[in-house]
């Protein structure tokens, strides 16, 4: 499980852990666009306690779409770092599923240039904390093994990271927001899965709003809601030890940003498509590897990430 981003001030880039990941835009906060991906719908290794760290390298330059953005000249690399707690139970609690509880702490770096000097950036710092309570459902098993498995997640993003009002990229949001999501992996056979996790986030106000700009907001920002997933296709090439395949997300912001009380244009939408692999060291110690390069960018940067993750099982 993980999760995902961080933010920009209205034309600028932001960082994207999942929960994060980068964007460019209206205060869209942490998101999960592409840490998560091969066999999401369940824990690897059954109920009990689970660490994982997640890092995550981001490059972003151009801005598609708007038409004289004061960063288009901008360059932004992003090194995005998540630690995760989470506990799977073995209680039902409804309908099946089992309790569990996901806690996320990210923390960033976001190094920016900008030969024209309107790009200003909050270095290294902590992001917003994200806690969310899940229920997990236990595989449906056929013949020859599991067929199915899927879970709920009601994720919530909190304002408690390091924010400052007179930069434009930031690594916390200062809203809180509202981000669930469905996971679900589907074993088209033994060997080969087929992965998707799926997010509706809604955003709060930020009533401290960004300072710059040549028409900053005098009273609050709020972010527009988005429809984000990730998706991913894995086949085991060494049983219990090797997975290869693709991997992906997409984004779409589907109601406008506004900025004391107006409706800003400038929806943001991405999709990253790349390749991945899924080491299993022993039944409780897993790494993924994962590659993204963007195409159909609206409003955002347009760039590559590159993802890396440590699951760890504690029986």
């Amino acid at each position: 499980m993980g999760h995902s981003k961080f933010w920009g001030r209205f034309v600028v880039v932001v960082m994207a852990c999942g929960l994060l990941t980068p964007a460019m835009g209206f205060d869209q906060p942490l998101i999960n666009l592409g840490f998560t991906s091969f066999v999401d719908g369940g824990p690897p290794s059954g109920p009990g306690h689970y660490f994982q760290q997640y890092i995550q390298y981001i490059t972003a330059s151009s801005l598609p779409n708007f038409p004289a953005p004061p960063s288009r000249s901008a360059d932004v690399e992003i090194w995005g770092s998540l630690s995760q707690y989470v506990y799977q139970s073995d209680q039902p609690v409804l309908l099946g599923g089992k309790w569990g509880i996901d806690v996320i702490q990210p923390m960033g770096s976001i190094d920016s240039t900008d030969p024209a000097g309107n790009v200003t950036d909050n270095g290294s710092a902590f992001g917003d904390l994200l806690i969310g309570p899940y229920l997990q459902w236990d595989p449906i098993m056929g013949d020859d093994g599991p067929v199915f498995m899927h879970r709920i997640e009601l994720q919530t993003v909190w304002p408690t990271g390091d924010y400052d009002r007179t930069r434009g990229l930031n690594i916390a949001s200062n809203h809180f927001s509202f981000n669930p999501y469905w996971a679900a992996t589907y074993f088209v056979t033994p060997k080969w899965t087929a992965t998707c996790r799926l997010h509706w986030l809604w955003n709060d106000k930020n009533d401290d709003p960004y300072t710059g700009g040549a028409s900053p907001a005098t009273d609050y920002t709020q972010a527009g809601q988005v429809f984000h997933m990730n998706f991913a296709s894995s086949y085991e090439v060494q049983p219990k030890k090797l997975r290869v395949g693709v991997n992906g997300y997409y984004m779409k912001q589907i109601t406008d940003s506004k900025k004391d009380g107006v409706s800003q244009d400038g929806r943001e939408q991405v999709l990253g498509i790349g390749p991945g692999a899924l080491v299993s060291l022993s039944g409780d110690t897993h790494l993924f590897f994962n590659a993204y390069f963007e195409s159909n960018v609206r409003y955002r940067g347009d760039g590559s990430r590159y993802t890396f993750r440590l699951v760890h099982h504690f029986n």
